[in-house]
């Protein structure tokens, strides 16, 4: 018998392959990021935000994302956190100058680095992810089963690494682009204020809503 039933693993796979196609900040952070700085900080930007996703899997599978539930001020204050982050992201790439970024797309080796620790405390300092992950694996979950927190591990996995694989081709896609117009000074320079509006939009809509 598998830690994880057959029927309710495609049942999951299904719903969690929807969610992934539906645009939310993740995916909108990725392109950002892929437009911004290139194909490979784009893909790195995806497996940065499924780090902060793992984060969150591994916090809701030990109780702990409850906390933002029964504590509304701590998650008032990591909510606007995360918005602050964004929106100095955001003021960081609206005042680059169109070309700063290597011609060729892809970045190097600094850039990509950022891009994935910018991709994982972007996840990370949205509270509104914790209480997804909470609210969905437990859903999918047989305590009958038994073995609950491998049932998590396995639900968490197969989440994780159809975020990268989502995520990650949105990233690679908008680095192409990037890479077409990166020696149009114009365009490039297009292109970096609509990576800073996208921050900006993201931060606005973290801290406006909850």
């Amino acid at each position: 018998m598998g830690v994880v039933s057959g029927q309710v693993l495609v049942a999951y796979l299904a719903v969690v392959t929807v969610l992934m196609l539906t645009p939310g900040p993740d995916m909108l952070f990725v392109l950002a990021s892929g437009v911004r700085s290139g194909s490979r900080a784009g893909f790195v930007a995806a497996v940065g935000v499924a780090g902060g996703e793992t984060i969150h899997l591994l916090a809701a599978a030990a109780g702990l994302a409850a906390l933002f539930q029964s504590a509304p001020l701590l998650y008032d204050l990591v909510r606007f956190v995360g918005a602050a982050y964004l929106l100095w992201l955001g003021v960081q790439y609206l005042r680059t100058r169109g070309g700063q970024q290597a011609v060729d797309g892809r970045g190097g080796a600094p850039s990509t680095r950022r891009a994935f620790w910018r991709g994982l405390i972007t996840n990370v300092l949205n509270p509104k992810m914790a209480l997804f992950t909470i609210a969905l694996l437990p859903q999918f979950v047989d305590p009958s089963r038994g073995q609950v927190p491998a049932q998590f591990l396995v639900l968490g996995a197969c989440f994780v690494a159809l975020e990268i694989m989502v995520d990650g081709t949105v990233g690679l896609a908008a680095g192409r682009l990037r890479c077409a117009l990166a020696r149009r000074r114009r365009a490039a320079r297009g292109l970096d204020l609509a990576s800073g509006s996208v921050f900006v939009g993201l931060a606005a809509k973290l801290a406006l809503t909850r």
